[in-house]
């Protein structure tokens, strides 16, 4: 006899999940976290990037220009990485450095108008990657699913 807890499961595999797995959040984000993780990198490799260029000029679109150091906080990338990142996007001429006018040891990083295209482009791809994420979500439910991660990774950002 099939409990009703397992009758309610999708046919996929999850049926042989232990029910007390399926009721921890945290084992949930972490698979939903996993899966995402490989959609978005798959689905922006395709569009010849990746997920920190994205971050990066996602954070110079928003709030303007920055030093690394300040890119590296924005957008929770760590600073050792953040060079390779940044010269993969000045290769490209997605950012532009200039030398800092107060501290000529530092670099302030803009974004080029190509890379506000390809920021565009990248918007469109991750809108259809998250749409395949989603999908069984009605377009409320995916709000109140942003709105309550956003709920909660403010509340952990604020207690650490």
């Amino acid at each position: 006899m099939i409990s009703a807890e397992a009758a309610d499961m999708p046919d996929d595999g999850a049926a042989r999940t232990p029910g007390r797995l399926r009721r921890r959040a945290s084992r949930l984000l972490s698979q939903l976290s996993a899966r995402s993780d490989r959609l978005i990198t798959e689905g922006l490799g395709g569009a010849g990037a990746r997920k920190w260029h994205y971050a990066v000029l996602a954070s110079l679109e928003e709030y303007g220009p920055a030093s690394q150091a300040e890119l590296s906080g924005r957008s929770a990338i760590y600073r050792s990485d953040m060079v390779g990142v940044l010269n993969e996007l000045a290769e490209r001429d997605l950012v532009e450095r200039t030398p800092d006018p107060d501290d000529r040891r530092r670099n302030i990083i803009t974004i080029s108008a190509q890379g506000r295209r390809h920021l565009r482009r990248l918007d469109k791809v991750l809108d259809d990657l998250h749409d395949e994420l989603l999908a069984p979500l009605s377009p409320a439910e995916r709000d109140q699913f942003v709105q309550m991660l956003n709920r909660l990774l403010d509340h952990h950002a604020r207690a650490s």
